[in-house]
């Protein structure tokens, strides 16, 4: 007798009867009000993974637009303590040597002012609309060929190897695109396609025409004064071939911490600095990231709450208007603790439904619709982040709160009195 009771009461005798009860409870209960928790389930789990994916996505997307037109897969640039790379024609060579190579962009720069209304005459005290600018000289053809920067051209038309006497300003240079007024901060006004610009490196000054506006959403090219690489050499007394930066593009699959070492291998070291694209980042970007990772958490952990209370309620209500049911499974000799497993597998299974959903339209519709249609931030186009691993366990945490939730208001009903609650009192 003691032997059937110990069998009685095994955890995986209550565990079969618990299962059993929940399933009938389910398929008994209202659809509208499951599907109502269900979907409470489903958006708590969207909330969890898509509105901090959308945070770091922000960011994430500045860094894919850097990766993709500024800096390529691996960038060779100066030594901090040098304005150019030496033996630049050698070390293009050898660029075209690494294994997985696609393409490559040679960049020219330096540092310029520049003026739209140095012709004007100004009255004392007055001082010359103009901006501080990264002067930007490239291969127009080899450029757009890595970049494709011509399509960033939205108003005017890009540069071509005959325009000696033409500029493209990137669109943070004018106040038109951004209208900032402050002290030390200047952007020039009333400019247009076909204005001519006073371009000022050092000691030398030449006027250009606008020929094209950028906007890239890449400062490379937005905070930028682009120029023929011929006419930058000239301007910044350059009488060598030595460029300031080369943008690397590898073929996809390619591993760009083995081409970044095949150049080191190569002695290209010795001349220039050697990044991969995450190791030349920003840092600000990746504090930006970690601050909008913790934020998207701290908002999901507040949607996480709100769908325990929920499911609090859920429960703690079916088991109060059920009391009376309860009493009757305990007096026939139903184990509490089997009462007690049917609403936690309710909860369980809610919650499995909620995170099976929300997995689906992660990865089969939201992930994929913010790929072809990214969100257009001001200064990124903003995407979802979002991996299996992590929406995995964001699922099991969700998973572990809703059964605790489930948990704790049954247990308070299940303790009432049998006789009590057998006669609803």
């Amino acid at each position: 007798m003691a032997d059937r009771i110990r069998i009685e009461n095994s955890f995986s005798q209550n565990a079969k009867v618990g299962w059993y009860l929940a399933k009938r409870d389910i398929k008994q209960a209202n659809k509208w009000t499951t599907m109502l928790i269900v979907a409470v389930m489903t958006f708590t789990f969207l909330n969890l993974v898509v509105v901090s994916g959308i945070l770091v996505g922000l960011i994430q997307g500045s860094e894919d637009a850097q990766k993709k037109y500024g800096i390529g897969d691996v960038i060779v640039s100066s030594f901090i303590n040098r304005a150019y790379i030496e033996n630049t024609s050698e070390i293009t060579k050898i660029i075209k040597t690494i294994p997985g190579y696609k393409n490559h962009t040679v960049r020219f720069g330096g540092s310029a002012r520049v003026e739209s209304n140095y012709r004007s005459t100004l009255k004392p005290g007055e001082v010359r609309d103009g901006a501080g600018a990264t002067f930007l000289g490239i291969d127009p053809v080899q450029e757009d060929s890595f970049s494709g920067v011509s399509k960033f051209v939205i108003r005017g038309s890009y540069l071509t190897p005959q325009d000696q006497d033409s500029i493209l300003i990137g669109k943070n240079l004018l106040y038109e695109f951004t209208p900032i007024e402050a002290p030390g901060f200047q952007t020039l006004k009333n400019v247009s396609i076909g204005s001519r610009i006073l371009v000022t490196s050092g000691s030398v000054s030449k006027e250009y025409y606008l020929k094209g506006i950028l906007s890239s959403k890449v400062d490379e090219f937005d905070s930028s004064v682009v120029a023929l690489d011929s006419e930058v050499r000239k301007m910044t007394g350059r009488t060598d071939l030595n460029a300031s930066t080369i943008a690397i593009q590898l073929q996809p699959g390619s591993d760009p911490v083995a081409a970044k070492q095949f150049l080191l291998d190569s002695g290209v070291g010795t001349y220039a600095r050697v990044q991969t694209a995450e190791e030349a980042f920003p840092k600000f970007l990746q504090d930006m990231k970690s601050t909008f990772n913790i934020l998207g958490n701290a908002i999901s952990g507040i949607g996480l709450i709100v769908a325990s209370i929920t499911i609090f309620i859920v429960i703690f209500v079916n088991a109060i208007t059920r009391r009376r049911f309860i009493g009757i499974l305990k007096g026939i000799g139903i184990n509490r603790k089997a009462i007690l497993y049917s609403y936690m597998y309710q909860a369980f299974i809610y919650a499995v439904f909620g995170i099976t959903i929300g997995m689906a339209m992660t990865f089969l519709v939201i992930k994929p619709y913010f790929t072809a249609h990214p969100i257009n931030f001001p200064f990124s186009d903003g995407i979802l982040v979002a991996t299996v691993t992590g929406t995995l366990l964001r699922g099991a945490i969700l998973l572990v709160t809703t059964v605790i939730a489930g948990y704790i208001p049954a247990k308070i009903v299940i303790k009432q009195n049998t006789l009590s609650a057998i006669l609803g009192r």
